[in-house]
Formats: C-alpha cells, sequence, structure tokens
C-alpha cells in the first residue's frame, strides 16, 4: 500500500497535467475563438491519454505512432486525414508544454506525417441555391432557416460565425447594415451585410414576434422554440439535412454555402482578390487552391487536338 507521502506526490503529479492540459484549451479557444476546435482538440487529447497510462514526459514516439494509426471508436482504420489531425493535435499540446518548461521534447517530431490527398469540394450552383431555398416553408422555423441560408451563401462566413450572431452584431449605418463577426484564429471584422440577407433576417424575426428595434443587444438573431438561448449549429445541420433531401440534393455540411459564396461570386466575374479579401484568405496563394478545387482546371486546347486527328 503507498505511503500518505507517495499518494499526496501522486495527485499533485495528475493536478499537474490536468491544469496544463486545461490551460492549453483556454489558450487554443483564445487563439482560434472556436469552441468546435477546442471540443475536438479535447476528444483526441482524452482519447490518447485515456489509452496510454503514462504521464506526458514519459511518452515516446512509438506511442505516438501506435496511436495516430490505430483504429479509434468507429472500428474503421483512420484516413490520411484523421492520422494527420491526431499528430497535429498531439504536437501543439507539446508545443504547450515545452514553453510551459514541463517538459523538454515533443515526441510527435519523430513521426512522419501522411501525405494528405484533399477532397473534391463542393458548391451549390445558383440554380440548385433556388431549389434549396423553394423546398423551405413559410413557416417562424422555416423563414429563420431560410434566413440563414441566404445569409452564409450572401456572406459565405464560416457557421459558428453566422450562428452566433446577436442583435449587437449588427450596426447600421445611414441605409447600410453592417455586421460583425469573430473568424477563424480570432480575427474580427465587420462587414455589409447584404440587403436580401438583412430583409430575410427582420422578416423571419417578425415571424417570431420580434423585432429589431426591441430586442436586446446578446439576444441570438435566430430563435428558437426549444432554447432560448437561440437556434444551436446542430439544429440547423439537421433541418438542412432535409430541405436538402427533399430539393433531391446531395447531403453537404453547412460550410458548402462558403464554398457556394465563393463560386457564385467568381461566376459573376469578381477577381481572385475580391474573392480572396470577401473570404479573408491569408493570401492570394490560398484563394487560388481554394477556387482551383471549386472550380475545376479549364481544357481550352482539346478542340485543337480533336481537329488535329481528324475527329
Amino acid at each position: 500500500m503507498p505511503t500518505a507521502t507517495r499518494v499526496a506526490r501522486v495527485d499533485h503529479e495528475a493536478s499537474k497535467w490536468d491544469q496544463a492540459f486545461y490551460a492549453f484549451l483556454a489558450e487554443k479557444e483564445r487563439r482560434s475563438g472556436s469552441l468546435r476546435t477546442v471540443q475536438s482538440y479535447s476528444r483526441m487529447l482524452d482519447h490518447f491519454w485515456s489509452g496510454i497510462g503514462k504521464s506526458p514526459d514519459q511518452v515516446g514516439p512509438a506511442e505516438v505512432f501506435s496511436w495516430a494509426h490505430g483504429i479509434g471508436l468507429s472500428g474503421k482504420r483512420p484516413s490520411s486525414v484523421t492520422i494527420g489531425a491526431r499528430i497535429a493535435c498531439l504536437s501543439s499540446f507539446y508545443r504547450f508544454l515545452i514553453r510551459m518548461d514541463l517538459v523538454i521534447r515533443n515526441p510527435c517530431e519523430a513521426i512522419e506525417r501522411p501525405k494528405t490527398i484533399p477532397g473534391h469540394a463542393k458548391g451549390l450552383t445558383a440554380d440548385e441555391i433556388q431549389r434549396l431555398l423553394a423546398v423551405i416553408p413559410t413557416t417562424p422555423s422555416g423563414l429563420r432557416d431560410r434566413a440563414l441560408v441566404l445569409t452564409f451563401v450572401f456572406t459565405a462566413r464560416r457557421r459558428a460565425e453566422i450562428i452566433g450572431l446577436n442583435v449587437g452584431n449588427l450596426i447600421r449605418e445611414g441605409d447600410t447594415i453592417h455586421y460583425t463577426y469573430r473568424g477563424k484564429g480570432g480575427k474580427t471584422g465587420k462587414r455589409e451585410l447584404p440587403q436580401p440577407a438583412y430583409e430575410a433576417i427582420v422578416t423571419q424575426l417578425a415571424a417570431w414576434g420580434k423585432d429589431l428595434n426591441a430586442m436586446a443587444p446578446d439576444e441570438s438573431l435566430w430563435p428558437s422554440a426549444n432554447n432560448p438561448r437561440g437556434l444551436t449549429s446542430g439544429t440547423f445541420y439537421g433541418n438542412l439535412q432535409r430541405y436538402l433531401k427533399k430539393a433531391g440534393l446531395a447531403r453537404s455540411g453547412v460550410h458548402v454555402f462558403r464554398h457556394s459564396g465563393a463560386k457564385l461570386r467568381r461566376d459573376v466575374g469578381e477577381s481572385v482578390e475580391d474573392v480572396s479579401r470577401f473570404l479573408d484568405h491569408s493570401s492570394l496563394a490560398v484563394t487560388t487552391v481554394y477556387l482551383r478545387r471549386l472550380e475545376g482546371q479549364a481544357d481550352t486546347g482539346w478542340a485543337k487536338v480533336a481537329a488535329a486527328i481528324g475527329m
């Protein structure tokens, strides 16, 4: 049986690593501005530490490799994207521990990252968006979801950035409505809210018996009958799947609207530079790759080749 001193030492060690874990997650949320990212990191780290049986200063590359490439809760072998995400998450935690002088090395540095092949980006066409809007009912909940779809398409913001909008995020300047948001990496921004999106928001709030001018600044723009704090991301995702199915469209995540907004702006003639600023991308190179995945590579020479071989 361990002595009282031994028990105290074990408890102290556990507390030290627990404090580091929560401090890491708090810093991650502050830097990313995304609760979803924090939750994802928390799940992966919980999965690793619950099965390793060692403290962070005792972990070596072999344990990291086995976990990163191991079969998870789904019972399936992880994809290259999942493996890369696991290593990136754990490596980020170790870099934090090194900065805190809790460990002296990062076991992830010895692991070769798998080459990932990005999936095919999807974006809805203008006709497909019209089909989607056509199947959304004119009930208060339906009008709210319609306003959300329009806001996503016109702004191309990420899911958390739009779902998290409150009344206080809307600012009227003359005849123009602006919205403020907190984006990826903690970036903050202020953009014009396109008139069709604003009008749809006002219409759906009226259907809920609400008036923007009389609402509290911290009140959600997206009312919910089941949640006084407003619509949740999960509920909207579920509603979206039903609308897509009814419209005869493929299942997609909410991010499809960011792709759609970018592609539609290119379709109507906006430059890559314009789209890059619109998406808050860090560089034109990022936007170019993003659009190439959406648009595909045009082949302007096939007709000449066909003529040369008599076809």
